[in-house]
């Protein structure tokens, strides 16, 4: 019996206005795989991962994680708009990483990664602070638990909003384009977290120009333009041979 996937899209479909930002998204990924997205900007690949945790609403198709529909209920085969309460209960399970780090400036850095988990799950606080400890020496930052994000530069805090997604214990991480507000000599050390959650096991979905990590870390790969799928498959193939047109001109860019 084969895995359920951890993300399947059939057929999603994203409108703002009258502009078509996704027109048919479909693909899966796969439990415990590294699933990479690259694309132009306003290709649709932010929106798609938005769309993963129901930030955007899907208007057609189905998008599901973990064999449960996202969003919505289906009753005699309609679809139907869960409550706001039973979305949030889903996205629970999804951390998300931006471009920007988001974290709460007032707190200190073991604040930022113990605040969900307290707040949202009502998880006890000393549980919860030995998690955060954990994952702070994991992402290489025990030692700054106790400074504001303001005393960090942009790769620790990148590196504590990853601690702080991963403090709710999610089944699926999105990063979307982690490293690209970041100076480049801090890239690094966000894609070696990256890398080791892989190791690790954890099922992945990367929006990122980091073809480097794309080709070494990434089990699939699709290239996305004007909302569509243009290419899929290994990244390693993908990116040293690419089939389409499009695909060609973009890596010749970005390569």
């Amino acid at each position: 019996m084969t895995a359920t996937p951890m993300v399947k899209a059939e057929l999603v479909h994203k409108w703002f206005g009258r502009l078509e930002v996704l027109q048919g998204i479909d693909l899966e990924v796969a439990p415990k795989e590294v699933f990479v997205i690259v694309g132009p900007s306003g290709s649709g690949k932010s929106t798609f991962l938005r769309c993963i945790n129901h930030l955007e609403k899907v208007d057609a198709g189905r998008l599901s994680v973990d064999g449960q529909l996202v969003g919505y209920h289906e009753r005699g085969g309609k679809l139907h708009e869960m409550r706001e309460k039973d979305v949030a209960e889903q996205r629970r399970s999804i951390g998300m990483v931006f471009q920007r780090f988001n974290l709460f400036p007032h707190m200190t850095v073991i604040e930022n990664v113990m605040e969900a988990p307290i707040t949202v799950r009502g998880e006890a606080k000393a549980v919860v602070r030995d998690r955060a400890l954990k994952l702070l020496d994991r992402v290489g930052l025990s030692d700054k638990r106790e400074n504001y994000p303001a005393q960090l530069s942009g790769g620790q805090q990148q590196r504590v909003a990853i601690a702080r997604a991963l403090a709710m214990q999610p089944k699926l991480m999105l990063f979307d384009e982690p490293t690209s507000a970041l100076d480049p000599e801090l890239v690094g050390e966000v894609l070696d977290v990256m890398r080791q959650l892989a190791d690790e096991g954890m099922t992945m979905i990367v929006v990122t120009h980091e073809m480097g990590f794309a080709r070494e870390v990434g089990d699939a790969l699709v290239f996305m333009d004007g909302g569509v799928v243009v290419e899929a498959g290994d990244p390693r193939d993908v990116l040293t041979n690419p089939q389409h047109a499009r695909t060609k001109a973009f890596l010749s860019k970005v390569l």
